[in-house]
């Protein structure tokens, strides 16, 4: 046949798609994006690294957190509540309540919170300065790995959310 222009149309046979030539165009293409982008991507050298999320759930049984904060009561009076939360389960290890928070008291806290062996191998803190050399050194003779967050964390907490 010939168009208005005398141009010959050509007609192609195109199989529809089955789902069989869909699933080996698909892998076909899968595998060579991947060699593609194998080729192209930056080569480690030395070991490889873990992250933060591998560490947290490779270690959690040994890690707690603890931290100091305000509590004003219904008589407008500050309360300062110590907190210590296991990582591995999110259970509750101390909570404790003062009105007046020294170091030698959150030694105390520390030391109350994990008699014998049932010490955490880290323990995460903020870097408020309450936990002075007393705290340290309370920690380092349970065998406690201190932990302090990063001074320029703020806004975020020792506690996971979720």
């Amino acid at each position: 046949m010939r168009d208005t222009h005398g141009h010959h149309d050509e007609i192609f046979y195109v199989p529809a798609p089955t789902t069989t030539n869909v699933f080996l165009l698909r892998s076909m293409l899968i595998e060579y994006l991947l060699s593609l982008v194998a080729k192209y991507m930056v080569k480690r050298r030395g070991p490889s690294h873990q992250g933060w999320r591998i560490f947290l759930r490779n270690h959690a049984p040994g890690i707690a957190a603890m931290d100091l904060f305000v509590v004003p009561t219904i008589g407008f009076d500050l309360l300062y509540a110590f907190v210590i939360v296991r990582l591995d389960r999110r259970n509750l290890a101390w909570i404790n309540v003062t009105k007046n928070p020294t170091a030698e008291w959150v030694a105390r806290q520390i030391t109350e919170a994990f008699p014998w062996d049932q010490a955490p191998k880290y323990l995460i803190r903020d870097r408020d300065r309450i936990y002075g050399t007393i705290v340290t050194r309370r920690l380092r003779a349970m065998g406690i790995r201190d932990k302090p967050t990063a001074p320029a964390s703020r806004g975020r907490t020792a506690l996971p959310n979720g």
